[in-house]
């Protein structure tokens, strides 16, 4: 039930997929709202509010499967595919990158910079058109592990509490651990914590994933020699197989105005391009087809013992 559950929300949210926008909107709101209540600039504050906006969903949908699974199986079908259709938003944030990528071989550049602003939340006015490539190839790299591959995966093994989980660890994480200048460091500390380690593994096996469908040889070198010297270990291991993968070269410094960050080089191929972005399209969905074969290779197993 796993795989046709995980195959019937995908088709759904091809169909009518849900706004991004509004549904990180609303999720914000429940981030805030958590933190306005609990938040008094201790650890343990912020360990309370992860465990009432995280942990007792994840803990009720759970309970909630059992007790259908019970009384009413067929109903365990209907809860997987409407927790799924929440939380994978595979079409949440493509348009984004589609919209880019169409912008770029049009040659509208302005176009191409407002789109990319929007999608990341920072200005891109002065970015060409080999870094607006650059920086969506990343976000797409990104979104399509923790919006996507990282939830299915939870699901896979944990069911729709699993895939609950993670969407609302990677909400609380965005939310606080991203904000230092906005939430006090030790409240948002356990949701960076949390956060890293439920990550810990979906991380590593999405890059994996990302070497086994494309150039495997150079993703596994950039994985081993790149991926410490970003920021953010799990991004950096997403990015640097990413890049190895696709033959791109990702990170490089940015206008000083426009991101802060430190961007090592990641990858060994070409500047990045409009080409590079529909390759990245075409590594997603193979990584896709990988997942689907490997849960259905599961799904078979368990019905032979």
């Amino acid at each position: 039930m796993s795989l046709f559950s995980i195959i019937l929300a995908l088709a759904i949210e091809q169909a009518r997929p849900l706004s991004g926008v509004r549904v990180d909107h609303w999720l914000a709101l429940h981030a805030h709202q958590l933190e306005d209540w609990f938040n008094a600039g201790q650890r343990r504050h912020g360990l309370i509010a992860w465990c009432v906006g995280a942990a007792a969903p994840a803990l009720f949908v759970l309970v909630l499967q059992e007790v259908l699974a019970y009384f009413a199986p067929l109903m365990v079908l209907v809860l997987n595919v409407g927790v799924l259709y929440l939380t994978v938003g595979f079409r949440q944030y493509s348009h984004y990158f589609t919209d880019i990528h169409l912008a770029l071989r049009a040659g509208e550049l302005d176009r191409a910079r407002a789109l990319l602003g929007e999608w990341r939340g920072i200005g891109a006015d002065r970015l060409s058109s080999s870094e607006i490539a650059r920086l969506s190839i990343e976000q797409a790299l990104l979104y399509s592990h923790r919006h996507v591959f990282a939830p299915l995966l939870f699901f896979a093994f944990l069911g729709p509490s699993g895939a609950l989980l993670y969407r609302l660890s990677l909400v609380f994480f965005r939310a606080w651990g991203e904000q230092a200048d906005r939430v006090s460091p030790a409240f948002a500390l356990f949701s960076r914590q949390a956060f890293r380690l439920i990550d810990w593994l979906p991380a590593r096996l999405t890059a994996t994933a990302f070497a086994i469908v494309g150039d495997f040889e150079d993703a596994v070198y950039c994985w081993r020699t790149q991926a410490r010297l970003w920021p953010d270990a799990a991004a950096g291991i997403l990015l640097a197989s990413g890049a190895g993968a696709l033959g791109v070269r990702l990170g490089m410094p940015l206008p000083s105005d426009l991101d802060q960050d430190n961007r090592p080089i990641l990858g060994t191929g070409d500047d990045a391009d409009a080409d590079f972005m529909q390759s990245t399209v075409g590594l997603v969905w193979r990584t896709l087809v990988l997942g689907l074969l490997l849960i259905a290779l599961l799904w078979v197993a368990s019905w032979v013992r």
